[in-house]
């Protein structure tokens, strides 16, 4: 199946019965003047809401980052105060508090800074992501769905029995 010029395309359910890399999802986007996140849950429901009528603009960037003004990290540290990444020092500190020699990020956690950070919440804090990690709190989700989608292509790919289909992507997809 030959896919069209994204331009050619009349509406999301049309659009929607093509396979997309993210690369190119975020190239329809920055063309068409819209906001173009990372993540491809996130582009395609720009790109639905500009089917929709809607265009999602980027956001301004002041071109400045606020620079951090907290050198001890506390459970009560907010987010946006720590200027939180998922660096050491922060992988660090959450290793002291769950007791973990190899601590790990969970995809709720990066889901719920991000919104933090999105939202620019500067209620939430270090011992509120901590909440998340074990579940005792809900703040933003992952959504797993792309990730059902990416083990379903590797285990499809990987089966010999696949083998038989010349681009087994595409078999993938249409499946």
């Amino acid at each position: 199946m030959d896919r069209p010029e994204f331009d050619s395309i009349k509406d999301y359910a049309e659009f929607s019965k093509y396979y997309w890399y993210r690369d190119e999802l975020i190239k329809i986007c920055k063309d068409h003047g819209l906001k173009s996140p990372s993540g491809k849950i996130e582009l395609n429901k720009v790109i639905e809401a500009y089917f929709a009528g809607e265009k999602i603009l980027p956001g301004k960037k002041s071109g400045r980052k606020k620079k951090p003004v907290v050198t001890e990290l506390t459970l009560d540290t907010g987010i946006i105060e720590c200027g939180f990444t998922f660096g050491n020092k922060f992988r660090e500190f959450f290793s002291q508090q769950t007791g973990e020699d190899h601590f790990k990020f969970n995809v709720d956690m990066v889901a719920t800074v991000k919104a933090v950070k999105e939202s620019d919440d500067e209620s939430f804090t270090l011992g509120d992501l901590l909440d998340v990690y074990y579940g005792k709190k809900i703040y933003a989700q992952y959504d797993k769905s792309a990730l059902q989608w990416n083990k379903f292509v590797k285990d499809f790919c990987a089966d010999d029995a696949t083998k038989v289909f010349v681009e087994r992507l595409r078999a993938a997809a249409i499946l």
